[in-house]
């Protein structure tokens, strides 16, 4: 078997198109280049994220450990550290930026569709901080002794995936960023929480044909309008119309309002949600609600699991340039649990890519392997090279 079916390569061979070089040759980045193109910067990253390694030293080691394959991932000598970390400060992110949607835009047409009923697209928003050490990262200030970033996403819930990214400084709020970068898309219902509460932008989502689900606030200043429906379902203790009495709210949003208030008797919590969609039955209102919790695993899953925490390099430009490559290896994994009907979760590909990724296997057989037959592909693997 040849050293090009290592798992990686099979990676790397999902990414190349016309998109990528397109971008970099629309950045210019690799002009002057001789050995180290954006191409072998991706698949050096790549490796980086899929292996977990967080260093510089640790990649240069890990691939220094196979000389043989690194021909066959297009890079034709070890990859230096002092190398490596000029390319993340000096080749513009926006590169892995243009790669990302255009992974995007092949994983939406596979991705499969959310299991509520009704046929609106279904998205939630929402925000994380990503803590760097102020010392290092003198220009990401964010408190007297700490420094961030803030990674703003939002969820499109067929297939659970990324569908718009923006990093910003962690002062930056978040609504700041929705109401200033985020298209909202007809007849879609966009779910988020009481840090976007803010009714001139509901109207904007309402007056674009779309719907918004989220909490009340609690100094809500309001007046009952009517019953929405008269019978109640389980959990409901009451599902009404309302107009804004607040001068200001009313200006922002003069229409009516619904407001559905919601028992959990799993967490014994009390609910008040807010949305301007009056078909859905309250009780689906609160689902929607519920189903924002699918973000906050995104984010806490990449943070443990991506390598977007301990960073490759100081410089802007290059703590862009990684979690950027992190969410292309995201994309890349739901893409090949999409194309193949891949039963087990993400993080389960995720791990088994992990370990496997040098060896010389196919990826179609990859995802047949469960826990027993890793361990014991590990072992033949390792017996054969005992052999040579």
């Amino acid at each position: 078997m040849a050293y090009s079916t290592t798992i990686l390569n099979q990676l790397l061979n999902l990414l190349r198109g016309h998109d990528f070089e397109n971008a970099v040759s629309a950045a210019g980045a690799d002009r002057y280049v001789k050995h180290f193109g954006a191409w072998q910067q991706l698949v050096v990253l790549l490796y980086a994220q899929a292996s977990g390694k967080d260093s510089l030293r640790a990649i240069q080691n890990g691939l220094c450990a196979h000389p043989e394959q690194l021909y066959h991932l297009g890079l034709e000598q070890p990859v230096a550290k002092s190398t490596l970390a000029d390319a993340n400060a000096r080749r513009p992110s926006a590169i892995f930026e243009t790669l990302f949607y255009s992974l995007l835009a092949r994983c939406v047409v596979l991705a499969p569709k959310h299991r509520f009923r009704f046929k609106n697209k279904l998205y939630s928003i929402d925000a994380s901080v990503i803590e760097l050490c102020l010392s290092l990262f003198p220009w990401a200030k964010f408190r007297t002794r700490k420094g961030a970033l803030k990674l703003h996403c939002v969820l499109d819930h067929d297939g659970n995936i990324p569908a718009f990214v923006v990093i910003t400084d962690a002062k930056c709020h978040e609504l700041t960023v929705a109401k200033a970068a985020l298209s909202i898309l007809p007849d879609s219902i966009y779910c988020f929480d009481r840090g976007y509460n803010d009714f001139a932008w509901f109207r904007h989502i309402h007056d674009s044909g779309a719907f918004f689900v989220t909490r009340a606030k609690n100094n809500l200043d309001y007046t009952i309008a009517g019953q929405q429906f008269n019978s109640l379902p389980k959990g409901v203790i009451a599902d009404q119309r309302i107009t804004l009495s607040g001068p200001q709210t009313r200006d922002a949003f003069p229409q009516e309002l619904r407001q559905v208030h919601y028992h959990d008797e799993a967490t014994g919590c009390f609910f008040e949600f807010l949305t301007n969609n009056f078909a859905l039955s309250a009780a689906r209102i609160a689902q929607i609600y519920k189903s924002r919790w699918q973000i906050e695993a995104f984010f806490k899953w990449i943070k443990q699991n991506l390598k977007i925490k301990s960073f490759l390099g100081t410089t802007p430009n290059a703590v862009m340039t990684q979690i950027w490559v992190a969410m292309c290896y995201y994309l890349l994994l739901a893409y090949i649990k999409f194309q193949t009907n891949y039963k087990a979760s993400v993080f389960y590909l995720h791990v088994l890519v992990k370990e496997t990724l040098l060896d010389r296997l196919l990826l179609v057989d990859l995802l047949h392997l469960n826990t027993r037959r890793l361990h014991r592909f590990r072992r033949e693997s390792q017996q054969l090279l005992l052999q040579f």
